[in-house]
């Protein structure tokens, strides 16, 4: 009980962490939120339920020893995808229609932006993988106690601030809502720049 206790609450701290770090998913959660509604904005944060489903398992049978090229491939990618994000939110003039929100797209999008960042892919094979692997030799639960409790923040967090955000949507009507697309475009800008660095190094070896 005390290894299930104690993996559950590293799982929290970390979910709760990476939750709330400023990043392309929780721009873009943001993003969707201010458009259509707090519910895109939830949709895209549950997107690393799907996403790291296939990452988690692969990295376990297939990819503990997964190149950091590809990772940096992965990088460059995931860059230019946010660039096209950013794009998208700056020519954004008015608000969603919040009955007619796609909800289909803004997964897809948090699906793309999750899968190709090389993020959650470092985490699981630096933090993740060998701490459920460490776990898993104490106690047949704590590694799903550490799994639940990550994904519950990380998820739950990102949702949350999306309620938040889609509480008050409709003080960003009229002259404000324009600069405040522009302004998470910028974001996304920044970010893409991130994941543009992040993976030019890890091509390279991380000399660049």
């Amino acid at each position: 009980m005390t290894d299930l206790v104690s993996a559950t609450l590293s799982g929290i701290t970390l979910g709760l962490a990476a939750g709330m770090a400023p990043g392309p998913l929780m721009a873009l959660a943001i993003t969707q939120t201010i458009r259509h509604g707090s519910k895109e904005g939830i949709y895209v944060a549950c997107a690393p339920l799907l996403t790291d489903i296939p990452i988690v398992l692969g990295l376990f049978f297939l990819l503990r020893d997964l190149p950091e090229t590809v990772l940096g491939v992965l990088g460059l990618i995931g860059a230019c995808y946010a660039l096209f994000l950013a794009y998208e939110t700056a020519r954004t003039t008015a608000l969603g229609d919040i009955d007619t929100a796609p909800a289909a797209a803004s997964l897809r999008k948090g699906i793309l932006t999750n899968f190709l960042s090389p993020h959650p892919y470092l985490f699981w094979i630096t933090v993740g993988v060998p701490f459920v692997l460490g776990a898993a030799q104490t106690s047949v639960t704590a590694p799903w106690g550490f799994i639940i409790g990550f994904y519950l923040l990380l998820v739950g967090s990102k949702a949350g601030v999306a309620t938040l955000v889609g509480h008050y949507r409709l003080l960003l009507t009229g002259r404000a809502y324009p600069f405040v697309m522009r302004g998470l475009a910028l974001a996304l800008v920044v970010f893409a720049l991130l994941l543009f660095r992040e993976g030019v190094n890890l091509v390279s070896g991380g000399t660049a």
